[in-house]
Order: C-alpha cells, then sequence, then structure tokens
C-alpha cells in the first residue's frame, strides 16, 4: 500500500492538476475555433467524455482529441469532419458542438436541452471558483485501500463535497453533503496524514499528501459542516 501511495503521489495526473487550472493556456474563444490550434486537454486528466459524459475504457470507448477546441471525446462524439483553417482547410476530425459552429449542419442527435444534475458540473470549471480543491485518496471502510480522486467544495455550493475520478472530468462520481458532520483529526501513521467526516455511523477517512493540505481541507470541511458560507462570519467566530 505505501508503495501505491507513493506511486499516486507522482502522479502525473494531479501534479499537472494542481498548477494547471492557473497555468495552461485559456481555451479557444468561440470566434477562434478552427483559425487557432487549440491545447488538448491531457488524456491522463479525464475519465470520461467531455462532451457526452460517458465513461472511458480501453476496448469500446477510446479517447480522441477534437482539433477544434482540444477536449478529449470518445469516438461517437468525434466522429465528424470539418475544415481547419490552421490546417491549412483540410478536413479535421472534430466533435459534434465544434462540427455545428464551424460547418452550420445540424446533426440528427440532439443532446441540447438535457438538463445538468447536481453531480454534472465540470470539475475545472468547479476547481476554478471554489473554497478549496485538491487531490485527496478517500480510504475504504477497514482502511487498507481506497479510491484517489480530485475533491472539490464549491464558492456556490459550500455545503457539499463533489469528488471527480480525475481534475478535467465533467462530471463528479458522487458527493457528499458536509453539513452536521464532525471533523476529526487522526494522528500521522505510516507517512500517510489521516483525518475523518463522522455523523452517526457514517465514517469518510481521508489521506492528505501534507500536513499543510490536511489542516486546509479539515479546517473547510468544519466550516462546510457548521453551515458557515460567509469567510466574514467565520472570521467573526474566531475572534476573542
Amino acid at each position: 500500500q505505501d508503495a501505491i501511495d507513493r506511486k499516486e503521489k507522482r502522479s502525473e495526473t494531479f501534479k499537472t492538476a494542481v498548477h494547471g487550472l492557473e497555468t495552461d493556456t485559456p481555451a479557444l474563444k468561440t470566434e477562434e475555433l478552427g483559425r487557432r490550434a487549440p491545447q488538448w486537454v491531457r488524456d491522463n486528466l479525464v475519465t470520461m467524455c467531455m462532451r457526452c459524459k460517458e465513461p472511458f475504457n480501453a476496448i469500446t470507448r477510446r479517447r480522441h482529441h477534437c482539433r477544434a477546441c482540444g477536449y478529449v471525446v470518445c469516438a461517437r462524439c468525434s466522429d465528424y469532419k470539418a475544415e481547419l483553417q490552421y490546417d491549412g482547410n483540410r478536413p479535421n476530425r472534430v466533435c459534434q458542438e465544434c462540427f455545428i459552429f464551424l460547418t452550420g449542419h445540424t446533426v440528427l442527435e440532439d443532446r441540447e436541452g438535457k438538463h445538468k444534475g447536481i453531480l454534472e458540473k465540470g470539475a475545472a470549471e468547479v476547481s476554478s471558483r471554489s473554497l478549496l480543491c485538491s487531490s485527496l485518496q478517500l480510504l475504504d471502510k477497514n482502511g487498507k485501500g481506497g479510491t484517489r480522486g480530485w475533491f472539490v467544495i464549491p464558492q456556490d455550493d459550500p455545503l457539499v463535497l463533489y469528488i471527480y475520478a480525475a481534475p478535467q472530468d465533467v462530471r463528479a462520481h458522487t458527493s457528499i453533503p458536509l453539513l452536521g458532520y464532525q471533523v476529526r483529526d487522526m494522528p500521522q501513521g505510516e507517512s500517510r496524514h489521516l483525518f475523518q467526516l463522522v455523523q452517526s455511523r457514517q465514517v469518510f477517512t481521508f489521506v492528505a499528501d501534507t500536513e499543510e493540505l490536511k489542516q486546509r481541507w479539515m479546517k473547510a470541511m468544519a466550516r462546510s459542516a457548521a453551515g458557515i458560507t460567509d469567510p466574514e462570519e467565520e472570521e467573526e467566530d474566531a475572534g476573542p
């Protein structure tokens, strides 16, 4: 388990994501589609199609890049060709949305207007305006294994913890309402920085990469668990 933890800490996915949200090349403006080469979203930053949100797998749903916007999309969502000015007006593989914009054509399948559920908020969008976001590991019930993911408390939904499989996913796989939980510190063991969310018989155990990150998460979760949504209110509570 220690070897797995060390490997995950070195994972390029999360090292890239921590800095990439602020330093990556901004997304192309709509009017620039096809005129300028996009910054491609890295394959290892997503686990699902950034258009239809279907999970990728090695056999039936492979990753492709839209040559217009740079999104990672599945074969079905990128089964279109459009001429791109930056590539000498040669036809290139593009996603459905870019195909419609660049060609003016319509397609038979229309997924527009589909209502976004509570989990269907993109990780990058939510992280850019969050109270706190980073990679964490959520341990299973026996505390020996667990799943590493990208955790976010959004500014516009500060009482909920969203959990993504990867920091550029367009849909969270689960969420935890934080209101009413207690945040419990745990002794550091085997170089792991542990803390828990506890409510009645429900217990979630998390592992942070550093002690400083652990303390930041404990503070943010405790604030949300107490129903504090205004930073000024927190400062008043902390005063003499």
